[in-house]
């Protein structure tokens, strides 16, 4: 096979490693994510690497036509994806446009005391530390072997209830899919 006909997001076959899909091409070596043997070198002098499907982020079409195989955005979410589950990778979190450049000003109840400004982007990045820790919390405590369920389930709607605690400051997302979920949103 050509090596101009391996482009990003192709679908390709490999007689080892199975079905996967290219995430890099450069001049000596094509890399592709196999589902069941994750990303894998592959020499362009290779020949057992079969075409399956051209890539639709570079006009290909796929097998459906017109745009119907997996797009370069496709891939990037699903590595995104993969890499926030296992590999503790933080999600980028935006805050909300009207609170950029804010300041948040703590004013104590005694007038001899001065209050406190705080860059409402530096709060906020420690909001998103602190759901980015209970997150993976959580995802350690689902994945260890040692805890039996009803243990897991317990600690579970501590965190949750964390979650809701910190609800107040949803205000300052700027995509509401990334908000606190407490327990009254955990049956919705």
């Amino acid at each position: 096979m050509e090596q101009q006909d391996i482009k990003i997001g192709a679908k390709v076959e490999h007689p080892q490693f199975g079905v996967g899909i290219v995430t890099r091409v450069n001049l000596t070596t094509t890399r592709v994510f196999f589902l069941n043997r994750g990303d894998k070198e592959i020499a362009n002098s290779f020949q057992g690497l079969k075409l399956l499907e051209p890539s639709a982020a570079e006009g290909g079409g796929g097998a459906h036509g017109g745009g119907g195989g997996i797009s370069l955005a496709d891939l990037e979410k699903v590595f995104s994806g993969v890499l926030r589950r296992y590999a503790d990778f933080p999600e980028l979190v935006e805050m909300g446009d009207r609170w950029k450049k804010g300041l948040m000003i703590l004013k104590p109840g005694s007038p001899e005391l001065k209050p406190r400004e705080i860059p409402i982007e530096s709060f906020f990045h420690k909001v998103v530390l602190v759901r980015d820790r209970l997150r993976v919390l959580e995802q350690r405590i689902n994945s260890n072997e040692k805890l039996e369920d009803e243990e897991k389930v317990n600690l579970q709607q501590y965190i949750t209830r964390v979650y809701g605690s910190l609800t107040t400051f949803n205000v300052l997302f700027k995509h509401k899919e990334q908000h606190f979920i407490g327990d009254k949103g955990s049956g919705e």
